[in-house]
Order: structure tokens, then sequence, then C-alpha cells
């Protein structure tokens, strides 16, 4: 604190006993004593809520830091999550759109363009049907038709 050396404290002792004289100088060094410690107590004590005031701002700057960082990984978490959203929404259109061949052909559920309903199912379910039955073949060499009298001349 003050940087006092043993001889200067000698020289301060030796004024005091005969400024103050031998019989009230026990009594002013113990209020002296008692006044140097409250000094020290006090002086201990705003050291003290200095270094708790800083280490609130610290703290205060810390949480504001992690604040920050938290919003900032909100608004990137929000914003991939509404990419993600649309590419979803994106995939499901597409899905939709290549589930049904008759938008996928820009038809819209085959009204207007002709097709029989017939016609418009299998399409839908992937395949082609023809609504005319062929003819059946008569007697051809290496043909054979599909009536029940062939069938019996074939399985003899």
């Amino acid at each position: 604190m003050f940087d006092i050396g043993l001889s200067e404290l000698m020289v301060i002792g030796v004024v005091a006993l005969v400024v103050i004289g031998p019989e009230r100088l026990p009594k002013v060094a113990r209020t002296a004593g008692h006044l140097m410690g409250r000094m020290q107590r006090y002086v201990a004590d705003v050291k003290a809520d200095i270094n708790r005031e800083v280490e609130m701002s610290e703290l205060k700057d810390l949480k504001k830091t992690m604040d920050d960082a938290a919003s900032t990984m909100n608004d990137a978490m929000n914003s991939h999550v509404g990419e993600l959203s649309r590419e979803i929404k994106k995939t499901e259109e597409e899905f939709s759109r290549l589930s049904n061949p008759m938008m996928h052909f820009g038809l819209a559920g085959g009204a207007g363009s002709g097709a029989s309903s017939a016609e418009a199912a299998s399409e839908a379910n992937g395949t082609q049907m023809d609504l005319e039955l062929p003819a059946p073949s008569q007697g051809g060499s290496g043909s054979s038709s599909n009536t029940p009298a062939s069938a019996s001349s074939q399985t003899v």
C-alpha cells in the first residue's frame, strides 16, 4: 500500500512519542490500529464489489453473446426447415403428378378427351386395353382357336 520501511516507522514513532506523550500514546496507537483495520476492510469490500461488477459485466456480455448465437442458430434452423418444407412440398407435388398418368400427359381426368371410362381406367392402372375383340382365326396351319372343341382335341 504505502512504501514505508522500518526506519521510517521508527521516525514516526519517535515523533508521535514526543508530540502525544507517553501516557496517551498507547490509546492513540490502539485507535489508529482500529482505523487502519476498518480502512483495510472497506478497501477489501470495495475491491470485492468492483470484482463482482466486473464479473457481472463479463457474464452479461457472455449472456448477450450466447443469446445472439442462439438467435442466429434459431434463424438458421428456421430457414433450413422452410427450405426442407418447400422441397418436401415440391416432391409431393411431383409424386402426385407422376402417380397420375392422366396429369402426366396433360389430361385432367380424361374429361373432354373423347376416351371412354374403360380406357381411362386401364390407362390409370398402367395397362392398355383393346376394346375390340380379335376375330377367331379359321383353321390355318399351326394356329389353334380357343374354342372348347379344339382345346379338348389338343389334350388327347
